[in-house]
């Protein structure tokens, strides 16, 4: 009898797709959901990468391409490191991928035995656990608090290393939480002595301050970024490693035998935004900064205590614990009955139960209509 393997049925699901899918069913029975659960840019690519797309496609740039991915993006990457960090990476030492979800797993994959530890903070973007947990390594959680302004240090780091912790993973700016690493937690981090993994996804989305890379505290840590988040192409599914050089050839053989390579007209199509789109980036950035403020005062206006503001991503992580302490029960409340659709904090560690996420990627208008309707369902709650 067939059935599926253990692994499969024990990774838990990504429950803001939970929510999501309940939102759709309810807007297919004929209600206005709006949606600040999901993390996904509402802006269209920009018109440049959408052009050099086409133009690659014309030109019959529709096949494989080298598995550390097409030279001139690499070099492109290279540039936008060292202009905006001030360190010189070489282009082989990046492997393009497929987004940053196979980045991640080819990183663990590289890093980690059955049996290993990695650390990470809790809150943490929930496919960090889950991915570990498929290789057979073990997660060991950080605990982070909002009052702190959610920052992991080094210290609470340390007290978690043992003689089985393979690497560090950060995320700066995080994802669920919004907030940055300072340059002097993310310095000490970094010399701790066990592997870093950098999560930079969210570069390009910060406001009032600077996104540091791990890259310049040390050569040694594995940097993650990619196009989805910063010029709105999460649908072309392209991404980076950065890698310490004697990690580029495992993590390319497992490109080849998992993944072959990056699509093609994607990577044509990021080297435009590389090169051509950065105007548009930072319009985006402007506007998240007004829906940011925006949606920070509406929350605090319903009564929500915001006590460090977040400055990057798009989400705002708020404690809803005088309101229930089962977030995921609040969250399908809230869907239900306010037809606005939030992330419950279970999703991202024991340690955001009883907060909510919202994102902001999504207009004035409709987080203006979101913030009206939850006071409503407070009023009436």
């Amino acid at each position: 009898m067939m059935h599926p393997t253990k692994r499969t049925l024990d990774i838990p699901p990504f429950i803001v797709m939970d929510v999501l899918e309940k939102a759709h069913r309810l807007e297919q029975e004929g209600c206005d959901i709006v949606h600040l659960e999901i993390g996904e840019p509402d802006f269209a690519t920009p018109l440049c990468v959408c052009e050099e797309a086409q133009d690659a496609i014309r030109r019959g740039e529709t096949h494989y391409t080298h598995s550390l991915g097409i030279p001139d993006l690499r070099k492109e990457i290279c540039a936008l490191y060292s202009e905006e960090y001030g360190v010189e990476i070489d282009p082989d030492q990046i492997i393009v991928t497929s987004g940053t979800s196979p980045a991640l797993f080819m990183i663990f994959a590289a890093l980690l035995e059955e049996g290993d530890e990695i650390i990470m903070s809790d809150p943490h973007y929930p496919c960090y656990p889950n991915f570990a947990r498929f290789l057979g390594a073990n997660p060991v959680f950080v605990a982070i608090d909002e009052k702190d302004g959610f920052q992991m240090d080094a210290a609470s780091i340390r007290d978690k290393i043992t003689a089985r912790t393979r690497a560090v993973i950060i995320n700066s700016p995080a994802n669920p939480t919004g907030t940055l690493l300072s340059a002097g937690a993310m310095e000490e981090i970094t010399a701790l002595g066990i592997p870093v993994i950098s999560d930079e996804i969210y570069h390009g989305l910060v406001y009032g301050e600077k996104a540091h890379s791990a890259l310049e505290f040390t050569d040694g840590a594995f940097v993650l970024n990619g196009f989805s988040k910063r010029f709105a192409m999460t649908g072309w599914r392209l991404g980076y490693i950065i890698a310490p050089r004697q990690f580029v050839r495992p993590l390319q053989k497992v490109q080849q035998n998992f993944f072959i390579s990056a699509g093609s007209v994607s990577q044509w199509a990021g080297i435009a935004a590389l090169t051509k789109a950065k105007e548009d980036a930072e319009k985006m950035r402007l506007t998240y900064d007004r829906r940011r403020k925006l949606l920070l005062d509406g929350l605090r206006s319903i009564g929500f205590s915001i006590p460090v503001e977040p400055s990057g991503a798009f989400y705002v992580l708020v404690n809803a614990r005088h309101l229930a302490k089962d977030s995921y029960a609040l969250a399908f409340e809230i869907l239900e009955k306010a037809h606005v659709g939030v992330a419950p904090g279970i999703d991202f560690g024991q340690n955001a139960e009883g907060h909510l996420r919202f994102s902001y990627a999504n207009s004035v208008e409709k987080i203006e209509e979101g913030i009206r309707r939850i006071a409503e369902f407070l009023r009436a709650r």
